[in-house]
């Protein structure tokens, strides 16, 4: 059964092609088996609308496909749930207070193109932060969004048959201790950062969500003029 959702937007309805729900607070596999879902219905039906669930998790620990787990310090200590997952990267955490976007999106109409992807995902982030006074940037080869050498946002995806599943965490008003117990995407020493913490101002994840939705809804082409300029393989 699919948990509640609603539509920050005109309900239900697809917005250039993209369909935006916000989900809530939910567990972490309640929303993995939702991605699964969509991920499965969009294989079958190329012509259905590109998803992306907004949504909080409960406490958790994830890591993804890679034989190193060095950045789980071991695991045993990990005072919430460690699941392993089908994305790219090595630890992370996410918890209340943090936005999660799992943009569930079909590449064979972006020219197949995932390092294209990826940088889509930050440059929408980059944009998001700007409107908030927060000059974020990228920094090379150390995929997610940083400020200056404080990293706000964090990236993972993983991909099958070119449709995307997982995406991206985005730390608003979050905890941040919870990091202290890993090496956080796998950087010795690095520091983590949110929206609060640089604003000093207080955000509800739903404002964020609210804005990134917006957002979304107008950069979602820039991911998409790929398509007509590279031939996709069918």
């Amino acid at each position: 059964m699919n948990p509640p959702s609603q539509f920050f937007g005109v309900a239900g309805e697809a917005i250039a092609g993209l369909r935006v729900r916000w989900l809530g607070r939910m567990e972490f596999t309640d929303a993995l088996a939702l991605q699964e879902e969509i991920v499965a219905k969009k294989r079958e039906d190329r012509s259905s609308a590109d998803d992306l669930l907004l949504l909080e998790h409960e406490p958790v620990y994830t890591i993804g496909r890679t034989p190193d787990k060095s950045s789980l310090l071991g695991a045993a200590h990990l005072p919430h749930p460690l699941f392993f997952i089908n994305r790219g990267g090595q630890a992370t955490y996410h918890g209340p207070g943090q936005l999660m976007g799992y943009p569930i999106i079909d590449l064979r109409r972006c020219g197949q193109d995932l390092h294209r992807y990826l940088r889509w995902i930050e440059q929408l982030l980059i944009e998001l932060l700007a409107d908030y006074g927060i000059a974020a940037s990228r920094r090379e080869s150390l995929t997610g969004v940083w400020v200056e050498n404080r990293k706000i946002a964090s990236i993972g995806v993983g991909v099958r048959h070119w449709i995307t599943m997982h995406g991206f965490a985005l730390n608003v008003r979050s905890d941040l201790s919870p990091f202290n117990h890993i090496v956080p995407c796998g950087i010795n020493k690095v520091a983590m950062t949110s929206i609060e913490k640089e604003t000093g101002n207080k955000f509800s994840v739903v404002e964020i969500g609210e804005a990134l939705e917006k957002l979304a809804f107008d950069r979602i082409i820039d991911l998409r003029v790929a398509s007509e300029a590279q031939p996709i393989n069918i």
